[in-house]
């Protein structure tokens, strides 16, 4: 009690004798320390709100472009082992009122009790504000609030210059230390794709050869597949043929798992029937996927999309068992002597499934945006009916416990978005028996797409560029650092990267010296899998198979990994020509950075892969240390060919001096 009331006299004898911030003593006893970076964001922003807790009182907190929900909240989860108990709060008011709209701090603790305990209203002109906003002069609370594990900032956009805490603070225990796993090279070499790159659309349910032979450069693919395919009227559900388009499913996925591909279905879009649940003007497919008017925090607003997963799991999981009476079909025939879809479970086609596409679709507006708190709850749904609640017939792992559900790629990779995922899962799914948190999904998965924007105006980007040369490797290493620390290191993935071709693009791969841009492009597709497999990142999906239109300067429209004429573009080339020769090998470790040299390894043989990490068109002498082996064997990707150049060189004292270009290059040890 004695500490308590020094603390309170030391911040009104300061407060008492000034208003002005540039008196005031940051560093006062009892100073609760905030680490502004924590703070996640519930709304699509461009910048965090780190400057309320930077000691620089005077200046008006902006969240930057795109800001998509005018009503908010930000979330501050304490880490295991801190403990903080708050016993004073003060607030600079720097600038503007918002006495209609007030900024609300609440506090949850361990029973997931919320507590409000400050409102800002913003109506004292540059002086320090205590919680209550009657009486601004007082900063400590009526009792203090122990046992916090969040705090959460409630606005409408408004903030105070600064925000201070006060009470009692222990710091967190030291996390365990990440180990990176490394997933081998052929985990990178996959693909985005479309059920007509595998059918022709006059005859759809029957694999097309000249498709195939395309398509058979890749190690995975990310099927593209419209929910509308799947059911396109309420309750009737068909695979083989679809009834939208015809398509055969079926014969996809058995010729996939043949060829060893793995394939991660994307249902995404929302069927017509749910579309016409909105006021028209708003009806798009790309919308949330729950009727009109529900309520985007409850998992069981997303019961028809879960409903429409477990069919789905129980045909192409793993599980035999699935019982019958659950399983359904829409046996109908389109015309006389159409073929019609049959029940079938258990096919063993399918190991992982996304639910949804790019669910932070902000540029979309509201109708088709979910915050991360939104998009747990639909997951919570899709994963496993909400743990049963939902009935049965409802959710993925309820058809096939071992199917992975993949969650949504993000436009963004924001971290903001995940937390608010886990952070709704641990408050309404709770914790395993463990002691993890019951998370409704298994594998994180976010999109980035290499170019200048970080170097220019506004974040707008102008051209792309080399993988190594912006925060591709940073940003990777960054979501697998989050995943070990907050979701018990699990799987990171990247399904979609790429580069456009179209000389206008802002997303494109330029010609370089005299190389030209399919080359550079792949040059970068490669390297952006090198950057990948060193990450920690298990698996990357690029985008995309096909040109939407390669004569359209739209971003994304020209990214395709095969020509016109489904032959390969050297892109694809490359990595055929790498998954043939090292596809099982695994990065273990970068001996130097400039030339990048990493080594990786498989079944105790040893390679090298050697790039210069730029895009000027350089090159580099550089000596290589092999160690005790008589000879080298050197690999070098070249367009237009199934597999690369290959040269057989002696070396003599353990050393080899080659050429490296901005093309990696692969040495292998020899017997």
């Amino acid at each position: 009690m004695k500490t308590y009331t020094i603390v309170v006299v030391l911040m009104l004898f300061c407060l008492s004798g000034c208003s002005q911030s540039d008196n005031h003593n940051f560093h006062m006893a009892g100073k609760i320390p905030i680490d502004g970076k924590r703070w996640y964001i519930l709304n699509n922003t461009s910048k965090g709100i780190e400057e309320l807790f930077d000691e620089q009182a005077n200046q008006k907190i902006n969240l930057g472009w795109g800001n998509l929900l005018k009503h908010y909240q930000a979330w501050y989860p304490l880490i295991e082992g801190e403990q903080v108990t708050i016993d004073s709060i003060m607030m600079y008011d720097y600038e503007g009122t918002n006495e209609d709209h007030p900024m609300t701090i609440y506090a949850i603790d361990k029973d997931w009790k919320r507590m409000s305990i400050s409102v800002f209203t913003g109506r004292r002109y540059k002086a320090w504000n205590g919680p209550d906003p009657e009486k601004p002069d007082i900063y400590a609370l009526p009792k203090p609030i122990a046992n916090v594990k969040y705090l959460i900032i409630d606005t409408w956009g408004d903030f105070p210059g600064e925000i201070e805490f006060y009470g009692k603070y222990l710091a967190p225990v030291k996390a365990p230390q990440l180990m990176k796993k490394y997933a081998p090279l052929h985990n990178f070499f996959g693909v985005n794709a479309f059920e007509w790159d595998f059918e022709d659309g006059g005859n759809a349910m029957n694999l097309d050869t000249k498709r195939l032979a395309g398509i058979q450069a890749f190690t995975g693919v990310r099927h593209y597949m419209d929910w509308e395919k799947l059911e396109t009227t309420e309750g009737n559900y068909t695979f083989s043929p679809v009834k939208n388009g015809g398509w055969n499913y079926d014969t996809i996925y058995e010729w996939c798992y043949k060829q060893g591909m793995d394939i991660l279905p994307c249902l995404k879009t929302i069927p017509a029937w749910m579309q016409a649940s909105y006021p028209e003007g708003q009806r798009e497919g790309e919308n949330v996927p729950a009727r009109y008017g529900k309520d985007l925090n409850e998992p069981a607003s997303y019961i028809e999309q879960a409903k429409v997963a477990f069919q789905y799991a129980a045909r192409y999981g793993a599980n035999k068992n699935v019982p019958k009476e659950l399983l359904k079909v829409d046996a109908r025939p389109r015309w006389n002597n159409d073929a019609v879809n049959e029940v079938k479970v258990g096919m063993g086609l399918i190991k992982y499934i996304e639910c949804e596409n790019e669910r932070d679709k902000w540029w979309k507006g509201r109708k088709a945006y979910q915050t991360g708190r939104e998009y747990a709850a639909n997951l919570s749904a899709f994963y496993d009916g909400d743990k049963g609640k939902l009935g049965a017939g409802v959710g993925v792992k309820n058809a096939d416990p071992e199917m992975k559900v993949v969650m949504a790629g993000l436009a963004k990779p924001s971290f903001d978005y995940i937390l608010g995922m886990i952070d709704w899962s641990k408050e309404h799914r709770g914790y395993k028996t463990d002691g993890s948190v019951d998370l409704p999904w298994d594998i994180i998965n976010y999109h980035y797409y290499s170019n200048d924007a970080d170097f220019a105006p506004d974040n707008q980007p102008t051209i792309g560029v080399a993988p190594e040369m912006d925060k591709t490797g940073a940003i990777a290493e960054k979501f697998v650092q989050m995943a070990h620390q907050f979701a018990g290191d699990m799987p990171v993935w990247v399904t979609e990267a790429g580069y456009d071709i179209n000389d206008q693009s802002v997303q494109r791969a330029p010609a370089i010296n005299d190389k030209p841009a399919l080359n550079v492009q792949a040059d970068w597709i490669l390297r952006t899998s090198l950057v990948y497999a060193r990450s920690g990142v298990q698996k990357v999906f690029f985008y995309e198979l096909m040109d939407d239109n390669i004569k359209n300067s739209t971003k994304y429209a020209s990214s395709g990994l095969l020509n016109g004429d489904r032959s390969r573009r050297p892109a694809a080339d490359y990595l055929l020509q790498v998954n043939k020769q090292f596809g099982n090998y695994t990065y273990v470790e970068t001996i130097n950075k400039s030339p990048l040299v990493d080594r990786y390894t498989y079944n105790n043989k040893i390679m090298y892969m050697l790039v210069m990490p730029e895009q000027k068109g350089s090159s580099v002498k550089y000596t290589l240390d092999v160690g005790t082996t008589s000879s080298v064997y050197i690999y070098k990707p070249v367009p237009g060919k199934e597999v690369m150049d290959k040269q057989t060189q002696k070396v003599s004292g353990g050393t080899l001096g080659l050429m490296v270009t901005e093309t990696p290059v692969f040495v292998e040890k020899g017997d």
